[in-house]
């Protein structure tokens, strides 16, 4: 076998190596991407059905706060039993109430402030008045903010 022959047929097995290098190395990234891409896909859908659940909670305040109004403990309790068992549910899955009380300072990253007014004190200014709607986070990352009214 002649060098130039030899020479040739290294070429052509180098350039042949390097194209199996590179479609393997293509072939790795698509299967991380596509990993990545499922993996992205289930955490929206668990977020899109975290969001849509946040409305029932706020349904099972009103609920229990005109049940209380009857007086009838059985149906009180009965209904609370709900709440917390869907409460403990959406909380294995993530779901936590962002904790705001009345006279915290206001916070644009977990609040939102649907309306200002005067303040009681001077020491209330720029501070939580009143919580309208509690706000909630999935695995840390704000998905609702809480709605409140934040004195002037």
């Amino acid at each position: 076998m002649n060098t130039s022959l030899k020479q040739e047929l290294t070429k052509k097995l180098e350039k042949e190596k390097y194209k199996f290098l590179r479609l393997f190395a293509e072939f790795e990234n698509y299967k991380k991407r596509i990993h990545k891409e499922r993996i992205d896909l289930f955490k929206t859908a668990h977020k899109n059905v975290m969001i849509t659940l946040i409305p029932v909670l706020d349904d099972f305040e009103r609920g229990i706060s005109e049940i209380k109004k009857s007086k009838n403990d059985d149906i009180i309790r009965g209904v609370e039993l709900i709440q917390d068992k869907l409460l403990r549910i959406l909380k294995e899955n993530g779901l936590k109430e962002i904790q705001v009380k009345k006279g915290d300072s206001f916070n644009t990253d977990y609040h939102e402030a649907i309306t200002q007014t005067l303040s009681p004190s001077e020491e209330l200014k720029g501070r939580i008045i009143e919580i309208v709607e509690s706000g909630y986070s999935l695995h840390n990352k704000v998905i609702r903010h809480a709605k409140v009214i934040v004195g002037k």
